[in-house]
C-alpha cells in the first residue's frame, strides 16, 4: 500500500484527505505543520507528499527543499490557495502545484500521475525496494568470481 505525506495546517482539510485518499487505496500519514511533517517523513517515508505553502514553525517551501535534499526523487505536490506561488521559483522543485478545492478529483488523479511516473523511472517504492535492490544488484567481474574461489 503507497503511503502519502500530507501536510496542512487546517485540520479538516487533513481529515478530508484522509478519508477521500484511504478511499483511494492509500495508506495517509497527517502533519500539521512542516515541522512535524519532516518528523513522519523521516519515520514513515511515503511515496509522495501532498502539502500546502502556508503553515506555522516551518512553511510549505522550507520543507519542501528540506525533503527534497533528504530524498531528491520523492513526488512532492503543493496544494495552496495561493496560486501566486506557482511563478515563485522556490516552488519549482515541486512534482506538481494545485490550487486547492472541495473537490479532489485533480488532486487525486496528481497523485496517481506523479507515482506511476516515479515507477516507470525506476524508483523503487519502500515496499519493494529490498526485491529491488537484490534483483539489481550488478554481476560480479569474472576476474572478482575466480579470486573468491
Amino acid at each position: 500500500m503507497k503511503k502519502i505525506l500530507c501536510v496542512d495546517d487546517d485540520l479538516s482539510l487533513l481529515y478530508l484527505y484522509k478519508e477521500e485518499l484511504s478511499e483511494e487505496g492509500y495508506k495517509v500519514i497527517l502533519a500539521k505543520d512542516g515541522k512535524q511533517a519532516m518528523e513522519k517523513f523521516r519515520e514513515q517515508k511515503p511515496q509522495a507528499v501532498v502539502m500546502d505553502i502556508r503553515m506555522p514553525l516551518m512553511d510549505g517551501i522550507e520543507t519542501l527543499n528540506a525533503m527534497l535534499g533528504k530524498d531528491r526523487q520523492i513526488p512532492i505536490i503543493l496544494n495552496t490557495g495561493f496560486p501566486e506561488y506557482k511563478q515563485n521559483y522556490m516552488t519549482w522543485g515541486a512534482e506538481a502545484f494545485i490550487v486547492k478545492s472541495s473537490d479532489l478529483s485533480e488532486l487525486k488523479q496528481k497523485i496517481r500521475e506523479v507515482l506511476e511516473k516515479r515507477e516507470k523511472l525506476g524508483k523503487p517504492s519502500s515496499a519493494t525496494s529490498k526485491n529491488y535492490r537484490k534483483k539489481s544488484r550488478p554481476r560480479p567481474l569474472l576476474e572478482e568470481r575466480i579470486d573468491g574461489f
